[in-house]
């Protein structure tokens, strides 16, 4: 993967298309901020010796140019991923691209909101309550391991300030939460035997103050997810499953609940 910026969109489409293939492990090989046939040079030696698939994003023709030229030596297959994109939108718009490197990590006013909301966020995790709780646009409830913590900072970084609040038994939820009126909440919840093999598998030997085994169990925590989903119930706060979810998945089901009328 080569690309004159970060290489993310390389990594998306990349994994994207290996994911499909079960039975295959993809090997990645990342070159980024390759802007000068110096560097493209080193890189193709590289190349030469670990041959493969190879995908990459450049704006500058000339450079696009001798990466075909290159690839078509070594006869290796080859995709240049944002050029197709790019051939639609100047064929809809009736205009050239600007071919600006980098161009979508601007620091513009989106890029200090996303700052602004991770900041935000991190400050406010695992029931840090913020003294303004308006000030949040989402708020998620639910017991230990279901990846509240994660799932806040995917969503920061698309500008979501998000506060995460922990459900215990018999321990009351801040009177702050049930005053709010901007914030989304949603309520995280997934199977007991989901959560029980996750606990497990981070469970720190040792931990002070832990009941382990009460942790673990299953019957335990099936009563733990039962009080949860009563109180999202009494208050009418929407629940996602997070059981076969990733963390993307997750956030792209709040995000679909927070641009619904309530």
């Amino acid at each position: 993967m080569i690309s004159d910026a970060t290489g993310e969109t390389l990594l998306a489409a990349g994994r994207a298309a290996a994911a499909q293939y079960r039975d295959a492990r993809a090997i990645e090989h990342i070159y980024p901020l390759i802007r000068n046939e110096k560097q493209l040079e080193k890189v193709f030696e590289e190349i030469e010796e670990q041959p493969g698939i190879i995908l990459y994003t450049m704006v500058d023709q000339e450079l696009s140019g001798r990466i075909d030229e290159k690839v078509k030596l070594l006869g290796l297959p080859c995709v240049s991923v944002l050029e197709p994109v790019l051939s639609v939108f100047q064929s809809y718009l009736g205009m050239q691209a600007g071919r600006r490197v980098g161009a979508q990590h601007v620091l513009d006013a989106d890029y200090f909101r996303r700052i602004d909301a991770l900041t935000f966020t991190m400050e406010h995790d695992d029931g840090a309550l913020p003294p303004d709780m308006e000030e949040a646009d989402i708020v998620l409830v639910g017991i230990s391991r279901t990846s509240k913590t994660p799932t806040s900072i995917y969503l920061a970084n698309r500008g979501i300030k998000t506060v995460n609040i922990p459900i215990v038994v018999g321990v009351p939820l801040p009177p702050v939460l049930f005053a709010a009126k901007r914030p989304l909440v949603v309520g995280l919840i997934a199977t007991a035997e989901r959560i029980s093999q996750v606990r497990q598998s981070r469970m720190v030997a040792g931990s002070s103050g832990l009941d382990q085994d009460f942790y673990v169990d299953r019957a335990a925590i099936s009563e733990e997810l039962a009080y949860a989903r009563s109180l999202c119930t009494r208050h009418g706060w929407p629940t996602i499953d997070v059981t076969r979810r990733s963390i993307e998945e997750t956030a792209a089901a709040i995000l679909a609940l927070r641009s619904k009328p309530r």
